[in-house]
């Protein structure tokens, strides 16, 4: 084993023993040591660092600087242990990701036309099309994370009671989602379906592929930008577009209008919408309020209400 790679296991063991998942991280990582390792290098150096961060060539500034993080925090562990080391400069690469202005806001039809598509998936023995029927609803119903439904196993979906057990989620936190009847309904005919198609799978996960595995990230992504392509939600050739994200933000914003609209107390209420998503903190959550314009009205016309009322008391 080279010292560059004990170098990054023993980092990688430390910070996952102080609750660090590091799990795109650490792959990521694996890739810059072999990277490095096939240029010659022994240790990490500005110039190493760097042309390894700017791949592939295509890839958005953002992600660039973003690779050049995780490298510049391995390279200041490095630096104690080996003096040859270079950290790059903080300056390098200063681009960071920006949330879209205003999320993409999915009409009713929409989502129809997206499951009704997943619907009629090719498949071998008819649980493909099920499957993403079934994952494409509950991602617009509840507004959970891309990889959160595909984590679940069969024995975090009470579907007598209708709660999801989501567990060590992008914070480490883990949460219970409580499931319109609807949902619950549509879930339960997937798992019987399910059963009945794949009796023997193997792996534990609620949501199976047809080879009885779990389902990743890469395909339902990929499945999603080929049925949006397929119903007009993005242009045969577009790399941009409608995302599978934009579903959670519909959620949300559709919740805060309906509060809006129904005169509920949305600051009181907002943070039960922010532990039901899985929000870190409860600003991500008032994001919709600015990024959203109808929204914003919405909150601009309460405000108004609320001040006219004291004005008169």
């Amino acid at each position: 084993m080279s010292p560059l790679q004990a170098a990054l296991d023993e980092y990688l063991a430390a910070r996952r023993a102080l609750g660090h998942k590091l799990r795109l991280a650490g792959r990521l990582l694996q890739r810059f040591v072999a990277f490095a390792e096939s240029s010659g290098a022994t240790c990490i150096t500005t110039e190493i660092a760097l042309a390894w961060a700017m791949q592939p060539a295509k890839a958005q500034p953002a992600q660039w600087a973003n690779r050049l993080a995780m490298v510049r925090r391995f390279a200041r562990y490095c630096s104690a242990i080996d003096p040859r080391t270079i950290v790059p400069p903080t300056d390098l690469l200063p681009h960071r990701y920006r949330r879209p202005s205003s999320p993409y806001i999915y009409r009713d039809e929409e989502i129809i036309r997206l499951i009704d598509a997943a619907k009629r998936l090719p498949s071998t023995i008819g649980l493909r099309p099920q499957t993403y029927a079934a994952l494409f609803g509950l991602y617009a119903a509840t507004g959970m994370r891309c990889n959160e439904p595909l984590r679940l196993d069969r024995g975090d979906a009470d579907l007598v009671n209708g709660v999801l057990t989501v567990r060590d989620t992008k914070f480490g936190k883990s949460r219970y989602v409580p499931l319109h009847p609807s949902t619950q309904h549509a879930l339960q005919a997937y798992a019987a379906c399910r059963s009945h198609l794949c009796p023997n799978p193997v792996s534990p996960s609620f949501f199976l592929s047809e080879r009885g595995t779990r389902l990743t990230e890469w395909a339902v992504r990929w499945t999603f930008v080929k049925l949006s392509r397929e119903i007009g939600l993005r242009g045969a050739d577009d790399s941009h577009g409608p995302r599978l994200h934009d579903l959670r933000h519909r959620l949300a914003i559709v919740t805060l209008l309906r509060w809006y609209h129904d005169g509920v107390d949305v600051e009181r209420h907002l943070p039960e919408l922010s532990t039901y998503l899985g929000h870190a903190h409860i600003t991500d959550t008032y994001w919709y309020l600015t990024a959203t314009p109808e929204l914003l009205h919405s909150a601009l016309l309460r405000v108004e209400q609320s001040a006219e009322q004291e004005s008169k008391s």
